[in-house]
């Protein structure tokens, strides 16, 4: 049988236009209403939220891209969203999360005439002169903010070695009065000399490093995934354990909130010590109690 391609290709082209307008419709909507879109993932992921393996209400997701890694923390939160989105409209207060990630050894908010930044010092996981970190110092922007819904974004292109376009998003979209649906996210891309330094560590000394995502494999039994992903989803979870530890010390006043803060987030790490485990509990606190003191001094 002859298929009439005159007759076929017009309605093609005129499914493609279709199919070509209701995809803009659909990114219009999203950027009218970034709010509802982020309601709408909370509904779409409702179940992995409430079975998740890690812990009820919070599903991570990760690709491993050797160019562009990224990992998505997506949350319940037992929280009125004006608390949280007043909290993290202050750059300082990203900061003091910030520096409870264990290579984070440093963070300051500077204020000036191309805006706000945060420059951030990251290293190992023993204290370090900051001459001896890494910095990154990232553009911070409050995209969007409103009475449901708010956007706050840390970018940097360039970053350690050959690494760069480091961003950090922190969304969240109220849900009712106590709680919110947050989504955390975290990517950069890597070059050659950073692929491949990757690429030896996770073959030697990180052979062992798993992340949250169980990989089931016909070929092979299920198990943690590792290499870059868990990495990924390491850092990820480091950076979300960190706003919540923030969260819990809120309204108590400084210096106290810190010091709740370290016990909250070293607490919250050892329910998932087979993957974040580095540090003992006195040294952490030591650590931290160091790098804060000295971020003081320098401010």
């Amino acid at each position: 049988m002859l298929i009439n391609t005159f007759t076929v290709a017009p309605r093609v082209a005129a499914s493609l236009v279709a199919w070509v307008a209701c995809a803009s419709n659909a990114l219009a909507d999203v950027e009218a209403d970034p709010g509802g879109a982020l309601r709408a993932r909370y509904v779409a992921l409702s179940q992995q939220l409430d079975s998740s393996t890690i812990q009820r209400g919070l599903y991570l997701d990760s690709n491993d891209s050797s160019r562009a890694p990224r990992g998505d923390a997506y949350a319940v939160v037992e929280y009125p969203f004006a608390t949280v989105a007043a909290a993290f409209a202050n750059p300082a207060n990203l900061c003091e999360s910030l520096i409870l990630h264990l290579n984070v050894q440093y963070c300051q908010a500077v204020i000036g005439d191309a805006g706000t930044q945060l420059s951030a010092a990251v290293g190992k996981k023993t204290n370090q002169p900051l001459e001896d970190t890494h910095r990154i110092n990232f553009i911070y922007e409050l995209a969007a903010s409103s009475a449901d819904y708010t956007r706050v974004e840390l970018s940097s292109r360039e970053g350690p070695f050959d690494s760069g376009n480091f961003l950090i998003v922190l969304e969240l979209a109220a849900l009712d009065e106590q709680r919110a649906f947050m989504h955390l996210r975290y990517s950069y891309t890597q070059g050659f000399l950073t692929r491949s330094a990757s690429a030896v560590y996770f073959a030697t000394r990180g052979r062992d490093k798993v992340g949250f995502t169980w990989i089931h494999d016909a070929d092979e039994p299920p198990h943690l995934v590792g290499g870059i992903r868990g990495a990924l989803e390491r850092n990820t979870m480091r950076y979300y354990l960190a706003i919540d530890a923030y969260l819990q010390a809120l309204g108590s006043p400084e210096p106290q909130r810190f010091e709740q803060s370290l016990e909250s987030w070293f607490a919250d790490t050892e329910l998932f010590a087979r993957q974040l485990r580095e540090v003992s509990h006195d040294d952490y606190i030591t650590l931290k109690r160091g790098q804060y003191l000295r971020q003081k001094a320098v401010l």
